[in-house]
């Protein structure tokens, strides 16, 4: 019987690896309060306790803008804390499957990024995530890494639901419109991890699966858009009785601390033919909001 420990619980991810998982091993989910990514001792006493065949780690510091003037506590919730799960993964033989972030990339890149490209993060958040990645590669567990962009769900901060609260407040909204990515449902990152793991449990010998299948793989919604687009869209489901003009404009013209890649498009092709199809972002978007 395989344990799975799903840690930040809470969050929008998280909120749905709890439910996607369930009946494929018994689930331990914890969060913040039950183990605080900020703890490193507190991470290696609980899996100690748990002692899981699969650590599924969707928990992060995701305070993009804050992040800049919190390097120290950025890097050790998203950089040194997977470490420590990665060390104690291979002192239990167990399995580890982690998300991290298009911010990794520049964004400079005119098509769609693959696994293989070169990674320069531009503000703290990045650097801090792309620190996670590598010090669970470098560990040499089986282990699957899932980059993703533009989360959104019901639940919790996110853009999806800042729109729909602005679109109650506000007369007109200013959309950058010269950003691009794949607008990608908690749900969707959930379900697809939940194939995975049903994948990984029902193969002849699944050490040698994972041994096959361990690495980086991105894991978006399939087509692109600017957040101008994906506003629109988010407007055109949305039930409120007088709907704000959208206005784009250019990301120079919305300063926040932290630089924001220009293209965030992820290729996920390497998952698609590995695992599991996609699905479109605007498809997503409409049962999330139905």
């Amino acid at each position: 019987m395989s344990r799975i420990l799903i840690t930040g619980k809470t969050g929008q991810v998280g909120y749905e690896l709890e439910r996607s998982l369930q009946g494929l091993g018994e689930i331990v989910a914890v969060d913040r309060s039950q183990m605080d990514l900020a703890d490193l001792d507190q991470v290696r006493d609980v899996i100690r306790r748990v002692k899981p065949t699969l650590i599924v780690n969707p928990a992060a510091y995701t305070a993009v803008d804050k992040a800049e003037s919190e390097p120290a506590l950025a890097l050790r919730i998203n950089g040194e804390a997977p470490g420590v799960m990665a060390e104690e993964a291979k002192r239990l033989g167990a399995a580890m499957i982690h998300y991290s972030t298009d911010y990794v990339f520049d964004g400079t890149k005119d098509g769609a990024y693959v696994e293989s490209d070169p990674t320069c993060p531009v503000n703290v958040y990045g650097s801090s995530k792309l620190a996670g990645e590598q010090v669970i590669q470098a560990a040499g567990i089986p282990h699957l890494i899932l980059r993703t962009s533009w989360v959104y769900s019901t639940h919790g901060k996110n853009f999806l639901l800042t729109m729909r609260r602005l679109a109650q407040e506000r007369e007109e909204l200013g959309i950058v419109s010269d950003q691009f990515g794949a607008p990608t449902w908690s749900r969707t990152i959930a379900d697809t991890t939940a194939h995975i793991v049903a994948q990984s449990l029902a193969a002849a010998d699944p050490q040698q699966w994972w041994k096959e299948r361990s690495g980086l793989y991105h894991l978006t919604a399939q087509g692109r858009t600017t957040w101008f687009g994906f506003t629109e869209e988010i407007m055109a489901h949305a039930s409120v009785q007088k709907k704000p003009r959208l206005k784009p404009i250019l990301a120079q013209d919305y300063p926040v601390p932290a630089r924001r890649p220009t293209n965030s498009v992820l290729s996920s092709q390497r998952l698609i033919n590995t695992f599991c199809g996609l699905p479109q972002w605007k498809d997503a978007l409409a049962l999330c909001q139905g």
